[in-house]
């Protein structure tokens, strides 16, 4: 038999079912143990592991060591993380969720928010070093279309399909695309899903209008933070603390290599200068050859 708990929403007393927590022994497993990011960095570390390393030559001249095809996953993972430490500062009165795996494959919705205000999706885009433009339904990024509008609409409505159900009652979740970009223009045609910068996710949430009572939020965030509640597998160990020290890892190698990639157009700088043309021609050529340039 499933228990119900009676607690109150928007449109006032509704029902829904008690936490699922499935557990190892006394502790809980909750959503709230998921890192952001969880998805793409898996990703990226599963591609990264299908290459070679790269040599002490190319370590020294700071190649790049994300591989070409891990270069989209590495760049999405900053991007949520990005995100996240702008949701992390909405303060106690909102839940915050990352990487909330939906349905019964391996996508997820990158964060989610319960809190006063309401329940969000947020669909993060890193289009860093890139101009983004959005009207109506269209979301292009450098001239070129995406589905970003519709992924995000399709996103909220799934969520809002599963919350509810779980809960109990009608709970809306507000799909919201936040995206890094060089520039956003908006065209005069308004956008049928909300677009922000991540400098901009944390007023604006904070900024709508009450739509829960703090019993009520509470009640959300107990529901939401349940993997039964998004994904038809209820429970999944998933080694979040791990996973995160080996994308960090990565990091650090990347940042390694700017500075030694740095160190080495330095170097070439000075042989103009000072070091005889052979020297500086066999200095050059081999920066080419390591860097790709």
């Amino acid at each position: 038999m499933t228990n119900r708990i009676t607690t109150l929403g928007h449109d006032g007393p509704v029902e829904g079912p008690e936490s699922r927590a499935t557990a190892i022994g006394a502790l809980p497993m909750t959503l709230r143990a998921r890192r952001p990011g969880y998805g793409v960095m898996q990703e990226c570390l599963r591609l990264q592991s299908q290459v070679p390393g790269r040599t002490r030559a190319q370590r020294f001249w700071g190649v790049d060591p994300v591989a070409p095809a891990a270069q989209s996953w590495f760049k999405g993972a900053l991007g949520e993380r990005r995100v996240a430490a702008e949701l992390d500062r909405l303060g106690p009165a909102f839940t915050v969720l990352h990487a909330v795996p939906v349905g019964t494959g391996s996508t997820d919705i990158d964060h989610l928010v319960v809190g006063p205000t309401g329940v969000f999706s947020i669909n993060t885009k890193n289009h860093s070093g890139q101009r983004v433009f959005v009207g109506g339904g269209s979301f292009m990024v450098g001239g070129g279309k995406t589905s970003h509008i519709g992924a995000a609409q399709s996103e909220g409505r799934k969520a809002t399909r599963l919350l509810s159900a779980a809960a109990g009652g009608s709970f809306p979740v507000q799909p919201l695309l936040v995206v890094a970009a060089d520039r956003i223009t908006f065209g005069k045609k308004r956008a049928p899903v909300v677009v922000l910068r991540p400098d901009q996710v944390r007023g604006w949430i904070l900024g709508q209008r009450r739509a829960y009572s703090d019993e009520a939020v509470r009640y959300l965030s107990m529901v939401a933070e349940e993997r039964a509640t998004w994904h038809a597998t209820a429970f999944a160990p998933d080694d979040t603390l791990r996973l995160e020290q080996r994308f960090d890892r990565l990091l650090r190698q990347v940042e390694d290599a700017r500075v030694r990639r740095r160190r080495a157009a330095l170097a070439v700088v000075l042989g103009v200068i000072g070091l005889p043309g052979a020297v500086l021609i066999a200095l050059r050529g081999a920066a080419t050859v390591l860097l790709g340039s």
